[in-house]
């Protein structure tokens, strides 16, 4: 089926759009549409990781769950959401360990584009989700559709970051081949975990895995 996203993630992933799940799970999208249930992020936003990060500049992978679910929310970036909204508590929590590890200020806004267009990929693993639903699009096929991503990324990139927060990230490391990517794990930003996330560093190991690479380090400040 002929789908909508950044030329080289639609070579990459051409045979996942051509297998019966995902003809189902768009099916399943357009539906739901017709039924008149609100769907985020808007159409053109599904794919906004993949048109900001296209695959040979994918340095970082920041995986999160599914989109946020409040009324202009989701913008198809893992924990980002518009300019002009308040940041999520997952969110400034990431900005307070930033702070903490880089001795920096960040300036609380929420729009996480710059990261993504610097290489660092923020994807969901669910890409879409109903209004006031959280998880509601958990089943439908976006997850194997998304470790597709990862382990297209992992077989044909080299030295990628993959930045796992949680048990749920987590789950996805034995997608990625470790011996040619750097997987760096803590708990997941969100209050929820009780401030075990802070402390991890990953933003300044992050960079220091790309220095010694040769690579470009990622400006975090916003």
């Amino acid at each position: 089926m002929e789908v909508r996203i950044e030329e080289s993630w639609k070579a990459a992933l051409a045979d996942e759009f051509a297998k019966p799940y995902f003809a189902s799970l768009a099916r399943r999208l357009h539906d739901e549409k017709a039924e008149g249930k609100v769907i985020y992020p808007p159409g053109r936003m599904i794919f906004k990781a993949f048109e900001l990060t296209p695959v040979d500049k994918v340095k970082v992978v920041i995986l999160g769950q599914d989109p946020y679910h409040g009324p202009g929310q989701a913008m198809g970036l893992s924990f980002s959401v518009p300019d002009g909204m308040v940041a999520p508590p997952s969110l400034k929590n990431i900005f307070k360990e930033i702070e903490s590890d880089l001795g920096i200020v960040m300036s609380g806004r929420p729009n996480l584009e710059k990261w993504a267009e610097q290489g660092v990929l923020l994807l969901n693993s669910i890409l879409t989700v109903r209004g006031g639903e959280a998880a509601s699009h958990s089943g439908i096929g976006w997850q194997q559709f998304t470790d597709a991503v990862i382990r297209y990324i992992s077989d044909n990139l080299e030295g990628v970051v993959f930045l796992l927060w949680g048990n749920y990230a987590r789950s996805k490391k034995d997608l990625i081949d470790t011996s040619r990517h750097h997987v760096l794990e803590a708990a997941h930003p969100s209050p929820l975990a009780r401030g075990a996330f802070f402390g991890c560093r990953h933003f300044s190991m992050t960079n220091n895995i790309l220095l010694s690479e040769g690579r470009t380090p990622i400006d975090w400040k916003l």
